[in-house]
């Protein structure tokens, strides 16, 4: 099992810039697709961005595409997510989650495809 701790979250202007962090422990996660969700007050939780085990291959929602980069350091045992140009409805939970990769190009972009999650880290966006 790997232990996942996000940080970075914070109240932000729109149109402004967060970088999300994710910290793993328990497992080197270089095994380990990598995936980033959200969920605001009130919705269901959604994909954001997943990453495959190489660091090669990314998948992003429609919502986030050219806004959001997803990223990590194997070495770091950490995951990333850069978030510029954000909106309003950005604002939500962001959780980071992990699953063991049987290829390179897993990466999935389902929730319930990953077994391991963190607590979540809150974003705000005000207008």
């Amino acid at each position: 099992q790997v232990q996942l701790v996000e940080s970075g979250g914070g109240l932000v202007q729109a149109g402004g810039s967060l970088r999300l962090s994710c910290a793993a422990s328990g497992r080197t996660i270089s095994n380990y697709a990598m995936g980033w969700f959200r969920q605001a007050p009130g919705k269901e939780r959604e994909f954001v961005a997943s990453i495959s085990r190489n660091g090669n291959n990314f998948a992003y929602a429609d919502s986030v595409e050219a806004r959001f980069t997803i990223s990590r350091d194997n070495a770091k045992n950490a995951v990333y997510l850069q978030m510029n140009s954000l909106k309003p409805e950005d604002t939500a939970v962001y959780y980071c989650a992990a699953q063991y990769s049987p290829t390179t190009y897993y990466m999935p972009t389902i929730g319930r495809n990953y077994g391991d999650w963190g607590q979540g880290t809150q974003v705000t966006v005000s207008s």
